[in-house]
């Protein structure tokens, strides 16, 4: 095989035709959605257009659930080619765990609050300057830099050009469409999407294993530390990852699907199988890309497994895996560029603009153009993209939310304010500031968390010492 090659020209005519096909059929899921929405008045519009009027079924939750979380499979794939099943665990078992955390003793304390959005939610449960916070920090998680930056990688393997261009036109295209239909839309294209993306990775596994054998085969030619747990890395660098996966726990895109779904019944059991369809995801993407690491061992990594797999799929199905794979980034992008617009128009917006449907549209539109920007900044690297806005996440959200699960109306919502502020200075100061010896070993996340849980131990101490006095 070789380790770089010319994707277009190795397209068949009828690879073309599938792909462009699935794309014209998820782009009709698109406009069906728009012919769907409720539109008996502005205020009826803008809650079908945001959580679907909490009529999501558990079949429609799966596949949403399912293909919003995937965008990022040249970021997983480019770990298990570099580290192997350090991805699975990374990746994998630790949002496993987050997931499954979720559904078992989420769903039943934020279903009676009957919110729309987490920001909603959380101001339900601490207050007004609650809910602002968790907004602001929230709009910064859910700008889909990494799921761009991977459209603009798929661009540029088919098209070639720079990096920069290619998400631009990408992201451009995206919200067009994320404009139309709100979540209806979202949800519909996602189902195409959920069918093609899984069918796609599981035939790239299947095909490596009758070509080149099984788990012998890649025994023999990748390093021992590819079957690693931690790969090459510290046991504390290796767990930085299974914070950011609690950042699930306070992720937008979790809570909306649960607050469209009919009940928490649907919400529990959905992310449930789910659950399980992302371990069968994950098995495919990181044997997929180990076997691309053993058989084209010197290809760029963040394409590695996009080029292994056109040349070890027939023609026919080089058209159905591009089609996966793009399914699988817009999936999550659409998702993403959805619920950030959402953030701005009904978290962030002043009373008298919010609940208007063009404010929604306006916000789609520009967190299409600030997600363009930003992805200069990160420079292409989706891995960078997750840790850092993962990191801030966890430490400055994760601890104050589930406080407020845990213990109800123990912290006032100023007490949240502060927590949450103490999380992400610190997290910032130590990300920047100079770090010899012992200390560049502690990741800033470490630091945000240990701030955000003293304020909130300090707060709690301080409470119960005088309710005892």
């Amino acid at each position: 095989m070789q380790n770089k090659i010319n994707l277009l020209e190795s397209l068949s005519t009828l690879d073309l035709f599938i792909f462009f096909s699935i794309l014209g059929i998820t782009i009709a899921s698109v406009i069906y959605g728009q012919y769907r929405m409720n539109k008996t008045n502005e205020k009826e519009t803008f809650l079908d257009l945001l959580i679907m009027g909490r009529r999501l079924t558990l079949p429609l939750f799966i596949a949403t659930l399912v293909a919003t979380w995937y965008g990022g499979i040249f970021g997983v794939t480019e770990i298990a080619f570099n580290q192997g099943i350090y991805n699975f665990v990374t990746q994998g078992v630790f949002w496993y765990v987050a997931y499954i955390i979720f559904a078992l003793f989420l769903i039943h304390k934020i279903e009676p609050y009957r919110a729309v959005t987490l920001p909603d939610l959380v101001g339900k449960m601490f207050g007004p300057k609650s809910a602002k916070i968790t907004a602001i920090f929230n709009f910064f998680n859910v700008i889909p830099i990494a799921y761009a930056i991977s459209l603009g990688i798929f661009i540029q393997l088919l098209f070639g050009g720079s990096l920069f261009a290619n998400t631009a036109i990408g992201v451009s295209f995206v919200v067009l469409y994320s404009m139309w239909g709100g979540l209806r839309s979202v949800v519909y294209s996602d189902l195409i999407q959920f069918f093609v993306m899984c069918a796609a990775v599981l035939l790239v596994l299947v095909f490596s294993i009758f070509e080149f054998g099984g788990i012998s085969f890649l025994k023999a030619n990748l390093p021992e530390s590819y079957w690693s747990l931690t790969g090459k890395n510290s046991l504390a660098t290796t767990f930085v990852w299974g914070f950011i996966a609690l950042s699930t726990l306070v992720d937008p895109n979790f809570y909306q699907r649960c607050f469209s779904a009919v009940n928490g019944k649907v919400s529990k059991k959905g992310i449930l199988i789910s659950t399980a369809i992302w371990f069968c995801f994950d098995i495919c993407t990181t044997f997929g890309a180990m076997y691309a690491k053993a058989v084209i061992p010197n290809t760029e990594s963040s394409q590695a497994y996009l080029t292994y797999a056109v040349q070890i799929l027939p023609h026919g199905l080089k058209g159905f895996l591009l089609a996966g794979i793009i399914a699988t980034i817009l999936s999550t992008l659409d998702s993403y560029l959805f619920i950030a617009g959402t953030n701005l128009a009904y978290d962030l917006a002043p009373k008298k603009l919010r609940g208007r449907v063009w404010i929604h549209h306006f916000g789609v539109i520009f967190v299409g153009v600030l997600t363009v920007i930003m992805s200069v900044y990160f420079q292409g690297n989706i891995k960078s993209v997750w840790k850092t806005l993962g990191s801030f996440s966890a430490s400055c959200l994760l601890l104050p939310v589930m406080f407020g699960h845990l213990f109800p109306n123990k912290i006032s919502d100023n007490q949240f304010v502060t927590a949450c502020i103490a999380g992400v200075i610190t997290t910032a100061m130590w990300r920047h500031i100079p770090k010899t010896g012992f200390y560049q070993n502690i990741d800033e996340l470490y630091m945000g968390i240990v701030a955000t849980s003293l304020t909130l131990i300090s707060y709690h101490l301080i409470r119960d010492k005088k309710l005892v006095g």
